[in-house]
C-alpha cells in the first residue's frame, strides 16, 4: 500500500495528515471490541513507503528503521501492556530487518515482506504495531548489517551524505502504533485455515521532524489494510491538459485520499510521479473507492493547477490526468505561510503539528474539503517547542512554530469516475480560496493527539479576510491558536 495518510509531499499531511487514527475513523470498522474465533490462520506481512520526498524532491537520500516485532491485538482499546498481542512475523523476534524506507524505485509495489505467522488465532485484529530496534541496541537481536554507522539502528541519510539518527523515545518500546482509525477498510479479518494479506504503509515523508536544535525525529505515521493477491492497484499518467505530454522537469505528486470523519478528504498515501508523469497506488483493499489528487510545478517555475478524480475504484488505470499551467506572468505557486501556537492555558506547551492546506469542490451537488498536497520548500511539520519565534500578537504563555505551504494558485480541475470513465471539469474562474488545518500531537508519542479541540482550521488570512492564493505571492494565514495541551 504505498503511502496511506499523508504521503504529504515534502515534508508533508504529504500530509497531512498526522493524527490519522481520529480522522480516517469514518474509514474503520468497530474499534473496541475483542472478536477471537476458533481455529487458526495465516498472516503475511508486507512494507510500502513511496519516497515522495527523497532527494531532488527532499532532503533524504535513505530513512532506515530496524523492525523486531510486527503485533496485532483483536482488541481495539488494548493497551501497551495488555495481554493478546499476537506475533504476526515472529522471524522478526531472531532477526531484525533493518529496511531502507526509500529504497523502492518509482511505481513499486511491496517494499519489503516482513514475514508471516502460519498459527494466528483466528479473529477481527483491530490494532497493529512494529517494535524497532532502540537506537542504544536494547540488549536484544540486532540486524546482521547497520546503515545508520554508529548513529543508532534508525536514522535518516541526507542529500549531504550526512547520517542523523532518528530520536524514538519510547516508541522502541511500547511499538509505533496503527489504532483502528489508520486500518483502511476496518479491521483485518483471519478466519480459520484462511491466508490473509496485510500490507502496512510506512510513510517516512510525513513522520520526520526536524528539531530547532537540527536534530531529527520519529513522530510515526502508519497505516495498514487488508489487500488482495490480484493487482488492486491504482494508476494512471499526469500530463500537461494543453500538450497531453508529461510535465518536464520539476515535480508532479500525486496523493491518494479518502474522506474521514469530518467529511474532509485526507491524504492516504503520496508519491512523486516518474519522468513520464507515470504513478501507480498498490497495493489497496479490494472493493474499495478513493479520490487522486495531483499537483505539479515545471521546471521553469510554471504551476499548475491541482486536479482531482473522485470516486476511483481499486483496481482502476486512470489513463491521463490532465494539469492545466497557470496562465502568467506571475505563474508561479503560492506559498501559505503562517504560524501554529500551543499553551496549557498558563504555561507554554510542545507539540508536533501537521499543517496541510485545503481547496473545496463539488461532487454532482455535494461539497468537500480535498487536501490539495503541498509542494518543495513547503514545512508542513512542525516542532512547537520554543517561544523564541512568537509574533506580536501570539497568545501569553505559548509556544510559536512557522510553517509555509506551497500551493497551486488555481482553483481545482474535478472529475467523476463513473462506469469506467471519467471526464474532468475545467478549472472554475474566481478567487483561488483555501482553508489550513493543523492536527496537534504529543511530541514523541507515536502521533497522540493532543490540545482541546486537537485539530484547528481556518478560512482567513492575518487581516480577517477570506484566504486567497495568487500567483508568485506569498500570503500569511491566520494564527491557528492550541490551548488545553498537555
Amino acid at each position: 500500500m504505498r503511502s496511506l495518510r499523508p504521503k504529504m509531499g515534502a515534508l508533508s499531511r504529504l500530509a497531512v495528515v498526522a493524527g490519522l487514527a481520529a480522522v480516517l475513523a469514518g474509514c474503520s470498522g468497530s474499534s473496541s471490541g475483542s472478536v477471537v474465533t476458533a481455529g487458526t490462520g495465516t498472516i503475511r506481512v508486507s512494507l510500502t513507503d513511496p519516497p515522495s520526498c527523497a532527494f531532488p524532491h527532499g532532503p533524504f537520500d535513505h530513512v532506515y528503521v530496524t523492525i523486531r516485532s510486527v503485533q496485532a491485538h483483536t482488541n481495539g482499546t488494548a493497551s501497551d501492556n495488555s495481554s493478546g498481542w499476537q506475533e504476526l512475523a515472529p522471524q522478526l523476534n531472531s532477526t531484525p530487518m533493518q529496511i531502507d524506507l526509500f529504497a523502492a524505485g518509482p511505481n513499486a509495489c511491496l517494499l519489503a515482506t516482513l514475514g508471516s505467522n502460519a498459527a494466528l488465532p483466528a479473529g477481527n485484529y483491530q490494532q497493529i504495531r512494529l517494535l524497532l530496534v532502540p537506537n542504544d541496541g536494547g540488549g536484544g537481536p540486532l540486524p546482521a548489517t547497520n546503515q545508520c554507522a554508529g548513529h543508532g539502528f534508525n536514522c535518516a541519510v541526507l542529500h549531504d551524505g550526512s547520517i542523523h539518527e532518528l530520536l524514538l523515545s519510547s516508541q522502541a518500546n511500547t511499538g509505533l502504533k496503527i489504532p483502528p482509525g489508520q486500518i483502511v477498510g476496518g479491521p483485518i479479518s483471519v478466519e480459520s485455515e484462511e491466508e490473509v494479506d496485510l500490507n502496512i504503509d510506512f510513510n517516512a515523508c510525513a513522520s520526520i521532524i526536524q528539531q530547532g536544535d537540527g536534530e531529527y525525529r520519529l513522530k510515526p505515521v502508519l497505516t495498514a489494510g487488508q489487500v488482495g493477491t490480484n493487482d488492486t492497484s491504482i494508476s494512471g499518467q499526469v500530463v500537461d491538459a494543453a500538450t497531453q505530454q508529461p510535465i518536464v522537469g520539476g515535480t508532479v505528486l500525486v496523493a491518494l485520499e479518502q474522506e474521514d470523519a469530518t467529511g474532509v478528504d485526507v491524504i492516504l498515501q503520496q508519491a512523486a510521479a516518474d519522468s513520464s508523469g507515470g504513478f501507480r497506488f498498490c497495493p489497496l483493499p479490494p472493493g474499495m473507492t478513493f479520490d487522486v489528487v495531483a499537483v505539479a510545478v515545471d521546471g521553469a517555475g510554471v504551476a499548475y493547477n491541482a486536479t482531482v478524480a473522485a470516486g476511483v475504484p481499486s483496481g482502476t488505470d486512470l489513463g491521463t490526468v490532465p494539469l492545466n499551467a497557470e496562465a502568467g506572468p506571475p505563474s508561479g505557486p503560492a506559498t501559505l505561510q503562517g504560524f501554529v501556537t500551543a499553551t496549557t492555558g498558563s504555561s507554554a506547551a510542545a507539540i508536533d503539528a501537521s499543517v496541510f492546506a485545503l481547496q473545496t469542490i463539488s461532487l454532482g451537488g455535494v461539497t468537500r474539503p480535498v487536501t490539495i498536497p503541498a509542494q518543495s520548500g513547503s514545512t508542513p511539520n512542525i516542532s512547537v517547542e520554543s517561544d523564541a519565534t512568537c509574533p506580536a500578537g501570539a497568545p501569553a504563555n505559548a509556544n510559536c512554530a512557522e510553517y509555509a505551504l506551497v500551493e497551486p494558485a488555481s482553483n481545482p480541475r474535478v472529475g467523476i469516475f463513473s462506469a469506467g470513465t471519467i471526464f474532468y471539469s475545467p478549472p472554475s474562474p474566481g478567487d483561488v480560496l483555501y482553508s489550513v488545518r493543523a492536527d496537534a500531537h504529543v511530541p514523541l508519542s507515536g502521533g497522540v493527539s493532543t490540545c482541546t479541540p486537537s485539530s484547528k482550521t481556518t478560512t482567513l488570512d492575518s487581516s480577517g479576510d477570506p484566504l486567497k492564493a495568487d500567483p508568485s505571492a506569498t500570503v500569511t494565514v491566520a494564527e491557528l491558536d492550541f490551548s488545553g495541551c498537555s
